[in-house]
C-alpha cells in the first residue's frame, strides 16, 4: 500500500489545499508514502526564489539538500497539535506520513512541520489563522 484509499485533497480551512479522509483512521496506522524527488545542494538557494520554498523538506544526513514530495506530501497542512507526523526514509527516498492521534471521517489530516506533533516552536512561514 502506498496511500489509504480514503484520503483526500480538498480546500482547507486552515489556508489552500489540505488532505482529508472521509474513512476512520486509527492511531500509528500509514496514511501515505511519497516518493520525492532530490534537489542537489547547490539547488537549494535556487528553491528560496519560487513557490515551492515553502513545499520542500530538507534531505540528506546532513540536510544540505532539499526533497519535492509527490503524492499529497506536500498538501498536508501545519498544526501545532498534528494529528499525523512524517518520516524521511532517506534509504528509500519516501517520506511517510504515519497518524499519531486517532483521526474521524472528515478530518483534515495535518502535520506539525517543526518535526514532532506537539512541538510548540515557531515554523518559519506565515500562519495567521494557526494557534498554538
Amino acid at each position: 500500500m502506498q496511500r489509504l484509499p480514503h484520503i483526500f485533497f480538498a480546500a482547507s480551512p486552515l489556508g489552500g489545499r489540505g488532505v482529508f479522509t472521509s474513512e476512520f483512521i486509527p492511531a500509528g496506522a500509514l496514511i501515505e508514502i511519497c516518493p520525492v524527488i532530490i534537489l542537489p545542494e547547490e539547488e537549494l538557494p535556487i528553491i528560496h526564489q519560487t513557490d515551492l520554498h515553502d513545499y520542500y523538506f530538507l534531505w540528506g544526513e546532513d540536510e544540505k539538500q532539499c526533497a519535492i514530495a509527490l503524492g499529497f506530501g506536500s498538501l498536508y497542512n501545519h498544526a501545532y497539535d498534528a494529528n499525523a507526523e512524517y518520516i524521511l526514509d532517506l534509504d528509500d527516498n519516501t517520506i511517510d506520513f504515519y497518524s499519531v492521534k486517532d483521526i474521524e471521517p472528515g478530518t483534515e489530516i495535518t502535520v506539525n512541520y517543526n518535526g514532532w506533533p506537539d512541538d510548540p516552536a515557531p515554523v518559519w512561514f506565515d500562519q495567521p489563522d494557526y494557534k498554538r
